[in-house]
């Protein structure tokens, strides 16, 4: 028996156009995010933003907390890349080189496009699945940082401790981005740099090689 190919509308598969109205669900959901905060993005709001019906919305997500979640991982993904991007335009360096040049990429991208930074640097209360991503992306950029500065390190450094470290450096940050958003800490982009660098430096000055 010949087999049958799936039927096309305008050109398109099935799969391409779920694959497409689940973009625009996940770009209705930022953009809201982005203007109201997390808790305005709910499934009738995303649907109407989108101009789908809510049978759309269940193809793609079982729930609100699913598309808060991919939004999420859409955003910490992008911001992660973002510190590739910032190594790998450092070059050569020396560890504190590249932690200043990850520091500049980031808080720049947060100055220059605050609403973006909304949902990753924003307030979460409230979310169980949003403290829990939050939780475990504390963890994964402390082991992308861990690893970034590997070669670097002394070869008896204790682990634990650097883990320690590394976790208070990234922690602070993220909760100093959140007061800077929020206008509790008036500086300027560069200060904050500045500042974080010298606190970076001082975290990891016990675990460096001499230079």
């Amino acid at each position: 028996m010949a087999k049958i190919s799936p039927r096309k509308y305008g050109g398109k598969s099935a799969e391409q156009r779920r694959a497409e109205r689940r973009t625009q669900l996940v770009d209705a959901a930022v953009e809201i995010w982005q203007e109201q905060g997390w808790a305005a993005v709910t499934m009738r709001g995303v649907c109407a933003q989108a101009g789908l019906t809510d049978r759309y919305f269940y193809e793609s997500f079982t729930d609100r907390d699913a598309l808060l979640g991919t939004v999420w991982d859409q955003q910490r993904d992008e911001t992660l890349a973002m510190m590739y991007v910032a190594l790998a335009e450092q070059g050569d360096g020396d560890a504190l080189d590249l932690l200043n040049a990850v520091l500049v990429k980031v808080v720049r991208h947060i100055a220059d496009e605050p609403a973006r930074a909304q949902i990753i640097f924003g307030d979460h209360a409230g979310s169980v699945v949003l403290e829990q991503r939050r939780r475990d992306t504390l963890q994964m950029a402390t082991d992308l940082m861990i690893e970034m500065g590997r070669q670097f390190l002394r070869d008896d450094v204790d682990e634990r401790a650097l883990r320690i470290n590394t976790l208070l450096g990234i922690g602070g940050f993220v909760e100093l981005m959140l007061a800077w958003r929020s206008g509790l800490v008036e500086s300027g982009t560069d200060e904050i740099v500045e500042h974080l660098a010298a606190v970076g430096a001082a975290l990891a000055a016990p675990f460096l090689r001499p230079a």
